[in-house]
């Protein structure tokens, strides 16, 4: 290479490396003072601390949206960041109950952005709110909340909760006792035999505290005991045998209880007034409980 294009290559390399450290150095410059105003907000001019948030951002593990985000904040036109108290606004996103966990930051200079966990719902239950009946969700921590944002296929695949008080403290209803142990059963059936799990219309806690029994209302009517203290693997294990055997019959089993260990009892409705046929030994018939999702006690406002 001559000592003329040695030059000018020279030239060009000290130019690029020139023109790259001036837009290094104002990336650095506006992420320190990005940094400092985020650290101390107060260093902020006046002008820039009255601007209004125009940019809500949500980042969720579940299915709330910013429409959700919006509604809920209620934010007025005017409001800026500086005006904001988080801390208040954290209450207002989990009042609902369907958000566990959530958290807010300031992103100067008219940016709010919030970062939301949700609870996912495990089964439905009726209440009567003010004179109305209400669909409301549960989750596995027995949480109760409405629900937004769900696909109604989703909705339509849980099941009834029945046999359990609904009783609110403030503006909230109390979470729903003993729902670690129904979504323990329904989390095993949905995994181990989802195709038993779609036929399940109620889960009665009626007799959970004094029997230790789950009781499962199918679609076709049959009435599921489960040993809530027994393993519910092999309690779907003995039933998925079960319904293979009766899913011929022309009328299915009233009762089959899996909470008598080895034993299966297996009842079947009498289609008069003769005894109950019982399979492989003498059960009591199917005790009288109301399976239908708006028949546990309930409390009015």
């Amino acid at each position: 290479m001559s000592r003329e294009g040695k030059w000018r290559l020279t030239t060009s390399v000290l130019r690029a490396t020139g023109a790259a450290a001036v837009i290094g150095s104002a990336v650095w410059g506006a992420w320190e003072v990005t940094r400092a105003l985020q650290e101390n907000p107060q260093k902020m001019p006046a002008s820039a601390k009255s601007v209004a948030v125009k940019s809500l951002e949500l980042k969720t593990d579940g299915v709330l949206g910013n429409e959700w985000l919006a509604r809920t904040l209620a934010l007025s036109k005017n409001t800026s960041l500086m005006e904001i108290d988080l801390q208040a606004l954290r209450i207002r996103l989990m009042a609902g109950g369907q958000v566990k966990t959530a958290s807010l930051t300031k992103s100067f200079p008219d940016t709010l952005k919030a970062q939301v966990s949700e609870r996912s719902p495990v089964a439905r239950v009726m209440a009567d709110l003010r004179g109305q009946q209400t669909a409301l969700l549960v989750a596995q921590d027995g949480v109760v909340f409405d629900g937004v944002g769900y696909e109604d296929a989703l909705l339509s695949a849980l099941p009834w909760l029945d046999g359990v008080k609904l009783t609110r403290s403030n503006d909230r209803y109390r979470p729903v006792e003993h729902m670690g142990v129904v979504a323990e059963l329904l989390a095993r059936a949905r995994l181990d035999a989802e195709h038993l799990y779609k036929t399940w219309q109620v889960v009665s806690l009626a007799r959970l505290e004094s029997d230790g029994e789950l009781n499962v209302r199918t679609k076709g009517g049959t009435t599921v005991v489960f040993g809530a203290n027994g393993d519910f693997f092999q309690q779907l294990a003995k039933l998925d045998y079960q319904w293979e055997i009766f899913s011929t019959m022309p009328t299915p089993p009233a009762k089959i209880d899996l909470s008598l260990g080895r034993e299966v009892s297996v009842a079947f409705q009498p289609a008069s007034a003769s005894p109950v046929n019982t399979t492989p030994a003498a059960a009591a018939k199917a005790p009288a409980l109301n399976f239908f999702p708006n028949s546990q006690p309930k409390s009015k406002l």
